[in-house]
């Protein structure tokens, strides 16, 4: 059993640990439609996504339809790109703030650079302003 010190300095740990940051697509291998997103946590989405396949249960509502029609055992889920820590340890908070613009800038990349729009993926366009 850990005691409450351990556990504590543990879950501290955890927090202050770096993830992988950075873009992801799920890919439908029936249609090659693709989804693309960013993410602070990669390996957690990543998790997230195969458990969901274990489960057979959809957590994306842009895959809905086809997650139906062809089931999960049809959508892989790929690292596109990922975004290497500047420190090991994120000591404070606020410094993820900066970590997300660059996730958000790296998908804006990825975004233009696939187009996952229409026929070719799940992405919604953005209304112009």
């Amino acid at each position: 059993m850990i005691d409450k010190q351990k556990k504590k300095e543990l879950a501290t740990n955890y927090k202050q640990s770096f993830r992988a940051m950075g873009v992801y697509q799920i890919r439908n291998v029936q249609n090659d439609k693709i989804f693309l997103a960013g993410s602070m946590d990669l390996d957690g989405m990543r998790n997230r996504f195969d458990f969901g396949k274990q489960m057979n249960m959809n957590t994306f509502n842009e895959l809905q339809k086809d997650w139906t029609t062809y089931g999960g055992s049809s959508f892989v889920f790929e690292e596109l790109d990922r975004i290497e820590p500047r420190d090991e340890v994120l000591l404070d908070p606020a410094d993820l703030k900066s970590y997300r613009g660059e996730v958000d800038a790296l998908l804006e990349l990825w975004i233009e650079k696939l187009q996952p729009y229409d026929e070719k993926g799940y992405n919604k366009r953005k209304r112009s302003t």
